[in-house]
């Protein structure tokens, strides 16, 4: 098995092979430096890993390799390229943690099916160590990072741009939700008579019948339907409500899945749809609660033990009748909400910690909790009320900006590329 190092991070060349120690004598009287690079260099050794490995790439897609000259001069020229960015990484003080490349080296090798075990080995037999590829695995790592903040700095989004791209008919396609359908077409010929119009409406109507008292889509379509995906089941794919004529892009959208079209008149026949799986579009409804809390955190001048008695007591004064937005004000240690008597206001439990979030769920509209402890401190929370709120404008906002940062992300990493290469001193010695 070919194991794709960057699976699981932006798709670049990745650095150089060390090769095996029988031939490292002659290394060392061949490896000279081909690049000065700002406050760097590229060594021979590093050039001729890299285009080796490009050259097997090349050669598995089939396709013609360029002249030896041509592809040293591309392959060079991508490493001075990666090594400004290594460059700025070690100026803005971007490091790798082990712990964050264990875990990047351990994704890697789950998404290959493979333990870490597994992983080594493939990486062997393609004539990579493990420590080498753990090496490159960290200067993407870096590379990626110096490109999200040096270029996502370079890109700005207006609310008009938004505005015009969801206005827009690219916007609307983008967006709409995508559905994946299934069809039964019971078949009419061009200028049918209406006694052949009329046998093929009793057809479909006795096909919706039977459909409705449960009979099996997939069936009925193998033995009936007149369409080119009748064996399939009639299954036609997913298909963006933008991509549907009307009406049915409406009929459709009104359906949940599992359900069926009544039949429909086409100027192919008649036409039973069926929705098998919907996703994306706009509608976005999520649940949010309304809840107050109070938060004692334990310090230098309080341990955790008197935190934790502390929220206790607080605990009993409100279930004593004592007023939890006064005690809220008085002792609550969240500078965000104690001043307003603990109210959070209406907030999507997705945004809260784990812990704070579980005991909200178990806590009912009206109800204190008991204290419990999150990674802030110790809570004593109220539950004011729960509603469902359309989010769906908003969210369709969202969309639209990330849509319109990744597509101007592409032209101004290239066009940063190009000023940090420019800017530079090289000198290659090639």
């Amino acid at each position: 098995m070919k194991i794709k190092l960057s699976d699981c991070l932006r798709p670049l060349l990745l650095g150089a092979v060390f090769l095996g120690s029988a031939v490292q004598a002659e290394i060392q009287s061949l490896n000279r430096v081909v690049a000065i690079v700002d406050n760097d260099v590229i060594m021979q050794s590093q050039l001729d890993a890299r285009a080796r490995e490009v050259q097997q790439t090349i050669a598995k897609r089939g396709a013609q390799l360029p002249p030896t000259d041509v592809l040293n001069q591309q392959v060079l020229e991508r490493l001075i390229v990666e090594n400004l960015q290594l460059q700025i990484g070690e100026r803005s003080g971007i490091r790798i943690t082990d712990e964050e490349l264990n875990q990047a080296m351990a994704s890697i090798a789950q998404r290959n099916n493979l333990t870490l075990e597994q992983f080594s080995a493939a990486l062997q037999r393609d004539g990579l160590s493990y420590n080498d590829a753990r090496e490159q695995i960290r200067r993407e790592m870096v590379i990626s990072r110096v490109r999200q903040r040096r270029v996502g700095e370079r890109i700005q989004v207006t609310d008009q741009e938004v505005k015009n791209f969801l206005a827009s008919d690219l916007g609307k396609m983008q967006l709409s939700e995508e559905f994946r359908l299934a069809n039964i077409l019971i078949p009419l010929p061009e200028g049918a008579s209406p006694e052949a119009i009329q046998a093929a409406a009793r057809r479909v109507s006795s096909l919706y019948d039977e459909l409705r008292n449960g009979g099996d889509f997939a069936q009925l379509a193998i033995s009936n339907s007149a369409s080119e995906n009748a064996l399939e089941g009639g299954e036609i794919g997913w298909r963006k409500a933008g991509q549907l004529p009307p009406p049915l892009d409406e009929l459709i959208s009104a359906l949940a899945p599992g359900e069926i079209t009544e039949p429909i008149r086409t100027p192919n026949g008649f036409m039973i749809i069926k929705l098998l799986e919907k996703r994306g579009g706009s509608s976005v409804v999520s649940d949010e609660v309304h809840v107050r809390h109070i938060l004692i955190k334990p310090s230098e001048i309080r341990s955790e033990t008197e935190t934790r008695r502390l929220a206790e007591r607080l605990y009993e004064r409100i279930v004593s009748g004592e007023d939890f937005a006064e005690l809220a004000k008085s002792y609550s240690e969240d500078p965000g909400s104690a001043l307003n008597g603990g109210d959070l206001n209406w907030i999507d439990p997705s945004t809260l910690v784990p812990e704070f979030r579980e005991v909200m769920a178990k806590t009912s509209s009206g109800e204190l909790s008991k204290p419990f402890k999150s990674q802030y401190g110790w809570h004593v929370l109220e539950v004011l009320g729960r509603r469902a709120t359309d989010n769906s404008e908003k969210f369709r906002e969202q969309q639209a900006m990330n849509a319109l940062r990744n597509r101007k992300y592409e032209e101004e990493l290239q066009a940063w590329l190009r000023q940090i290469r420019d800017e530079a001193y090289v000198e290659i010695k090639l």
